[in-house]
């Protein structure tokens, strides 16, 4: 079945996915605090929660991509919406699960929850690269750019819901974090209309009729495998350290984090807008070699500064380093390898959210614990012993840690105000958990009479845990830089850089040039970038 093509709106509908995904992904961030003192998880076992959500996404990337290029686009899309509406019911389920179950059911709920959200994401993600790639197939670069526009738009909403209504510094009134966390169903339920009225093509290798096998035969390519090692990388250190910069970006400047992440995401926001003027002076990978090494300086640079100011700088250059890296990943491999279609695009997309979900949410929050934790067992050892978690935790060979316990830190920090508060208003109604009233006795028979010896080296520890964690993760970029660097050697010795292109009988061919921006002309400058459907 086949019918009217409208690209325009068809960008709109996967830049709504996105945006949907940006606000779920800042709010969630804007909540790691709100869920540690009120169900008392470590920073590992919040980075494997926003983790395993990063997992599932990078799983169902893949496996949309087999589904979206063997059956079609249109039924991985409606999939997506219906997931997307069942995780938003899951997640906000955890406060009521964490009273009628305890801590342990509250971390299954919000993990599955996560999970399923960043499936509904996975899926989309599968369909709207290649479907993107297929429309402004003389542009993909520059259109990639715009598409993913999205993403930090809706980290833009999210951040700025999160610094409006969470927490004791919300900028408006503090809410309960279920509510900002629900609002991503607006663009969800905007994109699914759009996606249940509107034919969508198939990809443009489906289009040449070039074969499964076929497709599969790309990743025999060495460099192919090779950029699917530099997007782990980017999915490391992007979606790995966004899980936790808010947070992280609190700890050295408080009530300023959530506009932090915020002020970031609005550079990437306008700038993908002008990715393909920039792609045509100094070509895709020269625009990632610049990323990678804005984005090393930008993070060890955060994570040595103290003053205000110096952040504020170290969080641009930063910005400016993750803005290009991701979307301009996936326009190399649409350029290089088409004849992939969905199946090179989501690998791509794939590896990178597995690799930030196993590898950076897990390992950003490791590094935390084992500096803050070794930071305040040196510096005062018997109020360590007031604050380190229960259980110890491990990441990938590394040696298990005792971090320390968010619940308890997070009551420190703000001297007992919100624990006596939440235990005063649910005692009257007689529905204290009992998590809650463990954590009051511990407060008022021990805890509270050391408030002010323990609070400074706490405060301390978690500060020095958060520059750790950057400092570590400014080296992956470092790597990047190293492998794109590669790269730009390698093309010039053969002469430039170059797309390649699908022939009639679907064999690939070596374009004379890289599409320019003159192309925009021709392919119409849709969807939004204009502001047209």
């Amino acid at each position: 079945m086949s019918g009217e093509v409208r690209r325009g709106t068809l960008l709109w509908a996967s830049f709504l996915t996105l945006i949907a995904a940006g606000v779920g992904f800042a709010v969630r961030g804007g909540t790691l605090g709100a869920w540690a003192k009120q169900f008392g998880f470590t920073n590992t076992e919040l980075g494997t929660i926003t983790g395993g959500g990063l997992v599932g996404f990078g799983v169902v990337i893949v496996i949309g991509s087999i589904i979206a290029e063997r059956i079609n686009y249109k039924t991985v899309f409606v999939l997506a919406f219906i997931l997307h509406i069942l995780s938003a019911v899951i997640t906000l389920a955890a406060t009521p699960v964490y009273e009628a179950a305890g801590k342990d059911a509250t971390y299954w709920c919000l993990y599955i929850g996560l999970f399923m959200f960043a499936v509904a994401n996975g899926l989309c993600e599968a369909v709207i690269n290649p479907l993107i790639a297929t429309l402004y197939s003389k542009q993909k670069t520059h259109y990639l750019n715009i598409l993913h526009a999205g993403w930090p738009g809706g980290l833009i909403i999210g951040g700025l819901l999160a610094a409006c209504f969470l927490g004791e510094n919300a900028f408006v009134t503090q809410l309960r974090w279920e509510i900002p966390m629900a609002l991503f169903l607006i663009p969800t339920v905007l994109y699914g209309v759009i996606v249940f009225k509107e034919y969508i093509p198939p990809s443009e290798a489906g289009a040449a009729g070039v074969g499964f096998g076929t497709m599969l035969k790309e990743f025999a390519a060495p460099m192919l495998l090779f950029l699917l090692f530099l997007h782990a990388c980017v999915g490391y250190v992007e979606l790995g350290t966004d899980s936790w910069i808010s947070k992280i970006t609190e700890s050295l400047l408080t009530g300023q984090g959530l506009i932090l992440f915020v002020y970031a995401s609005s550079i990437m926001f306008i700038l993908r807008f002008f990715a393909g003027p920039i792609v045509e002076r100094i070509n895709p990978l020269g625009l990632l070699c610049m990323s990678a090494l804005l984005g090393t300086t930008g993070l060890y640079t955060l994570g040595s500064v103290q003053s205000a100011a110096a952040i504020w700088i170290a969080v641009t250059i930063y910005g400016l380093g993750k803005t290009f890296l991701w979307p301009t990943m996936l326009g190399v491999v649409g350029e290089r390898f088409p004849r992939g279609g969905a199946l090179t695009m989501g690998a791509v997309g794939g590896i990178g959210m597995l690799s930030a979900g196993l590898l950076g949410g897990p390992g950003i929050g490791y590094t935390q614990d084992v500096y803050a934790s070794r930071d305040l067992e040196e510096k005062a050892p018997e109020t360590h012993a007031r604050y380190v978690a229960d259980g110890t935790n491990r990441f990938l060979f590394l040696p298990p840690v005792q971090g320390l316990d968010g619940q308890k830190v997070g009551t420190v920090l703000d001297e007992g105000t919100t624990l006596k508060r939440d235990f005063e208003i649910l005692s009257a109604e007689n529905r204290a958990p009992e998590g809650l009233v463990a954590l009051h006795d511990w407060w008022t028979s021990s805890a509270e009479q050391h408030l002010e010896t323990d609070r400074p080296p706490v405060h301390d520890a978690v500060i020095q845990g958060s520059r750790m964690a950057l400092k570590w993760t400014a080296a992956v970029p470092a790597t990047m830089f190293i492998g794109y660097l590669a790269l730009v050697l390698y093309f010039t010795s053969r002469g430039g850089y170059t797309a390649v292109e699908i022939g009639p009988e679907g064999e690939p061919h070596e374009t004379s040039r890289h599409p320019s921006a003159e192309d925009a002309i021709e392919e119409g400058e849709e969807g939004p970038s204009s502001g047209q459907a």
